[in-house]
C-alpha cells in the first residue's frame, strides 16, 4: 500500500483544514488507517484512527471534539477534517495503514507527511 497525504498548509488559530490521504491498491477497505503528527523537536504522536468501514474512530484526547476522521473507500481516501485550530496542533502530519484497528500495536504503511501550521 502506498500512502500519499495532502491538505497540510497554513491556518490562522480557530480555522479549519481538511487532510486527505489517498492510498494505492484495490484493497484499502481491509486496512484500519491513521493519523499521526509530528512537531518540531517532538516525537510522532498518534492523532486518530478510523476502522475498515468508517463507522469507528478515536481519537488523541488533544483533538477529540475538533478534529473528524472519515473515509471513502469508493475513492481509496480517507480524510481528517481539523476544526477551531490551535498553534499547538502545528506538526507535520502523517497517514498510516495496518490491519488491525486499536489502540496498540505499530503501523505497516506509512506516506510521507504534510505539514500543518497555526499561526497564534
Amino acid at each position: 500500500v502506498q500512502l500519499q497525504a495532502s491538505g497540510g498548509g497554513l491556518a490562522q488559530a480557530g480555522g479549519s483544514l481538511r487532510l486527505s490521504c489517498t492510498a494505492s491498491g484495490r484493497t484499502f477497505n481491509s486496512y484500519v488507517m491513521g493519523w499521526f503528527r509530528q512537531a518540531p523537536g517532538e516525537e510522532r504522536e498518534f492523532v486518530a484512527a478510523i476502522n475498515w468501514s468508517g463507522n469507528s474512530t478515536y481519537y488523541v484526547d488533544s483533538v477529540k471534539g475538533r478534529f473528524t476522521s472519515s473515509r471513502d473507500n469508493a475513492k481509496n481516501s480517507v480524510y481528517l477534517q481539523m476544526n477551531n485550530l490551535k498553534p499547538e496542533d502545528t506538526a507535520v502530519y502523517y497517514c498510516a495503514a495496518r490491519r488491525a484497528y486499536g489502540p496498540r500495536g505499530e503501523y505497516d504503511y506509512w506516506g510521507h507527511g504534510t505539514l500543518v501550521t497555526v499561526s497564534s
